[in-house]
């Protein structure tokens, strides 16, 4: 993801800003709103990444697009503007959400399949991933079919990797280092 480590910091910055103005609720809506069409529209995040248009024309897209989201937000867009970085709004927008959740005492779990999970074993894994956190757990879904088998649940930083191409890696690793069969 381009720009993660400024995005982490831009939404940092904007989460304390907005707690001390008593507006984080309602920038986290904004900036659900704005990841949301970020995902549909990908010609916005081509125009915001644009070098050729000028910095003022891009935040004023932005600001006519969100022209009812509150000062905070509005705050932030002028600063990413201000630094030429108008091309990781989105990814600030996540990680603004993810940093508010965890301010509300929720994380999100990532399980990573190689097709979707059943309501079944959705159920499972997200007792599962209750069970390692204190917090309040949303279980989120993504396929990946090049893992090929099993799955790989991230909990915040914490990561466990039970998917068949990384026991498949563990095989040839070892293979590799005893030069025997």
């Amino acid at each position: 993801m381009r720009g993660t480590r400024a995005a982490i910091r831009y939404a940092k910055a904007t989460l304390a800003f907005a707690q001390e103005a008593k507006a984080s609720d309602r920038v986290a809506e904004d900036m659900l709103a704005i990841g949301t069409l970020m995902q549909q529209n990908d010609e916005l995040q081509i125009v915001l990444e644009n070098p050729i248009l000028p910095v003022a024309q891009k935040e004023a897209a932005l600001k006519s697009l969100f022209s009812n989201a509150c000062p905070q937000t509005i705050q932030l867009f002028s600063l990413l503007a201000e630094n030429n970085r108008l091309a990781i709004v989105a990814t600030t927008a996540q990680q603004y959400v993810r940093l508010y959740a965890q301010t509300q005492g929720e994380t999100t779990a990532i399980v990573t399949t190689a097709v979707p999970l059943s309501p079944a074993l959705e159920k499972l894994v997200l007792e599962k991933a209750k069970s390692l956190t204190q917090d309040k757990v949303q279980l989120e879904n993504k396929v990946d079919s090049s893992i090929i088998g099993g799955f790989i649940l991230q909990i915040g930083d914490m990561q466990y990797d039970a998917s068949v191409v990384h026991q498949l890696k563990a095989i040839k690793t070892t293979l590799t280092k005893t030069n025997t069969i």
